[in-house]
């Protein structure tokens, strides 16, 4: 890439820097209690203004070493803006509400590679159950294939214990988030195998269900709980997509760094997922498994499948979240 910058404008932009740098410094452990009301707004003045230079910055790959600088300015300006602010329970729902959109539609293209993958598994699984029975039997292992064979499901068990069993299932399943999130840091490997793995095991059980007659008991079990929880396991898949695009393509940035920056993004993506599970768990261990009518069952898995798309994808309108590492990487 040619070099667009002129030592001009680097001239110019320096002192911005360089004051920013001096307000940080004043701020230092103490946070932003320890700045004057001028000087906390002409820290948000610059800290918007610096940001701007990065993005200008990163255009020209002769001004690298003017990106790193930047870039770790702004990331230490975020650390002392961000950590002084409480935490409440009003602000845990701003988040959900309006914070956790943002942070979805920035990482979109990896929800929908993590989507991909899934249906990739998923057809591959139901493609191997229909040509070769046995591979069925070598998934699912001989005793929840008899299951099937009897035309039962597996599940009823769960009705009998279901506090204990909406327990288990929640725990269960941020482990399998948790999996495909943490397996980011092993360049991706584990994540695309946690996904790839959940969808050949779903197109299995899908096609073995079909084949004896007991599609409507399966779709209709899944339906109310899967409407949010298949969906969070494919966020937590695409958390840890965006963590390994970190890890494998630092960029500009040094290794450490990068995996920082990539680390926090991906937190933020896999965060929201939690209350999802917990509705999740909730309704599989009391609802999915009772003897509600069929209709009812699919009308609020639809009602919470839209419900999840209208607060992923409404339109942010003018509403900026605040400005974060990831977001300047």
């Amino acid at each position: 890439m040619a070099q667009i910058l002129s030592n001009r404008w680097l001239e110019k932009r320096r002192p911005y820097w360089e004051r920013l740098a001096k307000l940080l410094a004043q701020a230092g452990s103490g946070g932003l209690g320890q700045l004057t009301r001028a000087e906390l707004q002409e820290t948000a003045l610059l800290y918007r203004q610096v940001a701007s230079d990065l993005s200008t910055l990163r255009q020209d790959a002769t001004a690298r070493a003017y990106a790193e600088h930047v870039n770790q300015l702004l990331a230490r300006a975020h650390h002392i803006i961000y950590s002084t602010r409480r935490t409440s329970f009003a602000g845990l729902l701003r988040y959900m509400r309006d914070g956790y959109p943002a942070v979805f539609q920035r990482n979109l293209r990896y929800v929908i590679l993590a989507l991909i993958i899934t249906l990739a598994g998923g057809a591959l699984g139901s493609i191997l159950t229909m040509a070769r029975p046995q591979f069925m039997r070598t998934m699912l292992g001989p005793e929840m294939v008899a299951t099937i064979e009897r035309h039962e499901m597996w599940t009823h068990s769960v009705v009998a214990v279901k506090p204990a069993a909406s327990a288990w299932i929640m725990t269960n399943n941020l482990s399998v988030s948790f999996m495909a999130f943490a397996g980011g840091i092993t360049f991706g490997a584990l994540t695309l195998f946690s996904l790839f793995f959940n969808g050949l095991l779903l197109g299995v059980i899908g096609v073995a269900c079909a084949q004896h007659g007991m599609a409507v008991d399966l779709w209709s079990f899944v339906a109310p709980h899967g409407s949010l929880e298949l969906p969070s396991i494919i966020f937590a898949g695409a958390a840890g997509l965006r963590l390994a695009q970190g890890v494998v393509f630092p960029g500009i940035y040094r290794w450490r760094d990068s995996i920082a920056l990539a680390g926090t993004e991906a937190s933020r993506l896999v965060a929201g997922i939690i209350p999802l599970l917990v509705i999740a768990g909730t309704l599989e261990g009391f609802f999915s498994p009772s003897d509600a009518p069929v209709w009812l069952k699919f009308t609020v898995g639809a009602m919470l499948f839209t419900l999840l798309n209208l607060w992923l994808f409404r339109p942010l309108g003018d509403l900026k979240p605040p400005l974060e590492p990831s977001r300047l990487a």
